[in-house]
């Protein structure tokens, strides 16, 4: 079943400020870890993300936040699509595109010509998901998250 059409998207709320946490934070504990960026982040996006440029959107399905992305800003030019989650019980209904539509979107809309990403390979639905989408892998610095052995980029 597809469901794309019934997701709404929607952006950054001070009220849903919690959602962001309670989403990264079940897939965190079920294949990595928390760490010290992860929690900094994720306990104020307010300060974090939107205040530093930033942006947050969420996919609300049957009156329930199920999913986020944010889009953390780099340069004028370039941002970090990060903090990407949809909860275990809706995957696979097509909600990651459509966060994945919605995001390509707004990079247009705002002139943002440089999207990057670090990501781990064994989420192999992610993977797919970020080249389904045109993301290209690049050369992986060091020292941005300890789980992160991939980093990809997508020219807009």
């Amino acid at each position: 079943m597809n469901v794309e059409n019934e997701v709404l998207i929607i952006p950054f709320r001070s009220d849903l400020k919690e959602e962001i946490k309670i989403l990264n934070l079940e897939w965190l504990k079920k294949y990595f870890k928390v760490e010290a960026k992860d929690d900094k982040t994720l306990s104020d996006p307010q300060c974090e993300i939107i205040d530093k440029g930033g942006m947050i959107f969420y996919a609300k399905y049957n009156d329930k936040i199920v999913g986020t992305f944010s889009l953390l800003k780099i340069d004028e030019t370039t941002f970090e699509l990060s903090k990407m989650a949809v909860t275990d019980g809706v995957q696979g209904l097509g909600i990651g595109n459509k966060l994945m539509d919605h995001c390509m979107a707004i990079a247009k809309e705002k002139g943002i010509k440089k999207l990057i990403l670090y990501s781990n390979r064994s989420l192999l639905p992610a993977i797919y998901l970020y080249k389904k989408f045109d993301f290209e892998e690049i050369q992986l610095e060091d020292g941005i998250y300890e789980r992160a052995d991939i980093k990809m980029e997508r020219i807009i």
